[in-house]
């Protein structure tokens, strides 16, 4: 599944979070789509609301793995840091990615980079 994300669409979350429920209706283990929703969510929200470009939304599903991608087209990486204390809204989003994806991470292309994370069938 491939997605562009309009630039500052804050509508697209809730797009991606049903399209991504519809492609893992029949995938994974209990829990799984939950978790892909939830995370997925996070990375759109921080393309969409840390860069002021357009987007790019991939789901790969393989027997065994998930993997989501959003690219954007800056090349400011994401910070991993603790919630906001002056706003208990901010921070907290690539913490929910490291402690619920098996696997996460950044990846730096020629114009931007993507950040991504991966869900293992058989955990």
């Amino acid at each position: 599944m491939r997605r562009r994300l309009g630039r500052a669409d804050l509508g697209a979350v809730s797009e991606v979070r049903g399209a991504l429920r519809d492609l893992l209706r029949h995938w994974g283990r209990p829990g799984t789509a939950e978790t892909a929703e939830l995370l997925a969510s996070e990375l759109v929200t921080n393309a969409l609301v840390h860069t002021d470009r357009d987007a790019v939304f991939t789901a790969t599903v393989e027997p065994r793995r998930l993997r989501v991608e959003v690219r954007d087209f800056t090349g400011r990486r994401p910070r991993l840091r603790g919630a906001d204390s002056g706003d208990g809204t901010h921070g907290r989003g690539l913490m929910l990615v490291q402690a619920l994806a098996d696997a996460w991470g950044v990846s730096a292309h020629g114009v931007g980079k993507s950040v991504w994370f991966e869900l293992d069938a058989s955990a």
